[in-house]
């Protein structure tokens, strides 16, 4: 689900926790057994936050939802069988959780044309950004689509529930909405509460990619993954791994003069 509201207010996770306060307030990093221990650990809220659209849809992205989103939609009738809602000989399922303007996701399909990808994403203007970049104009309802990628868009923590146990080969959390203020911070969407919900479905030695450049979220990521025995969870690498295809967040990171963490969690046999 969508990206950042720091950078734009196009980013939702719609999936988000935590309890700890952002630098630019003047507090420590969170510490998450302080937290747990004096009871503000507060669960993850079933509902999203944030905007679902951003400025008015031109009439091409009217359609683009209207007609072709329909046509790559993952429903809640393909959970239980995911790999029978693309075409057939594909190897392995990917889930994206807030593709952004979809850039990861184009290019992981084209490195990657034998896996199955489910990208999901709420924000509208991220949806037809990607759906622009796969057909022509006028083409919305005919022109061929990607056999290996469908799309989720609602909350990513339904979709996670809702597919069979280890099912998913790798799971990517690419700069999500750090929501730094206190009073927001159980909304990340790296949580202790959410993680045996990624364990289930994460098979045993699938890959958890993390990448964010806010301080808080990198402080809480960090500690998050040091208090839990479900996920390998070593260091996180200051330089982009030669795997990992660049996004505009990132970019846009670089740019500010902030430097991304870029983590590899493996679930665990």
């Amino acid at each position: 689900m969508p990206e950042r509201v720091d950078h734009a207010p196009e980013r939702l996770d719609g999936a988000s926790l935590s309890e700890a306060a952002s630098p630019s307030e003047g507090a420590s990093p969170p510490d998450v057994a302080r937290l747990a221990e004096a009871g503000h650990l507060k669960p993850p809220p079933d509902r999203l936050y944030g905007r679902g659209r951003g400025h008015k849809l031109r009439a091409r992205q009217e359609k683009l939802l209207a007609v072709t989103l329909p046509r790559l939609a993952f429903g809640p009738q393909h959970a239980a069988d995911p790999l029978a809602a693309f075409a057939p000989g594909l190897r392995g399922l990917w889930l994206e959780v807030g593709f952004g303007g979809g850039e990861h996701v184009l290019a992981q399909l084209s490195a990657h044309p034998d896996r199955a990808l489910i990208a999901c994403e709420v924000f509208d203007n991220g949806i037809c950004s990607l759906l622009s970049r796969l057909l022509p104009q006028d083409q919305e309802a005919t022109a061929p689509l990607p056999g290996n990628l469908r799309l989720w868009s609602d909350d990513a923590r339904v979709l996670l529930r809702s597919l069979p146990g280890a099912s998913l080969d790798r799971l990517f959390l690419l700069f999500p909405d750090p929501w730094p203020k206190a009073r927001h911070a159980k909304r990340r969407f790296v949580h202790p509460a959410l993680l045996p919900d990624l364990a289930r479905v994460l098979r045993p030695g699938a890959e958890w990619r993390v990448a964010s450049d806010d301080p808080t979220y990198q402080a809480w990521v960090t500690e998050v993954m040091a208090g839990q025995a479900l996920f390998d969870a070593p260091p996180a690498a200051t330089a982009r791994p030669p795997d990992w295809p660049p996004t505009r967040y990132e970019a846009k990171a670089l740019l500010a003069g902030r430097t991304p963490l870029y983590w590899t969690f493996t679930r665990r046999y």
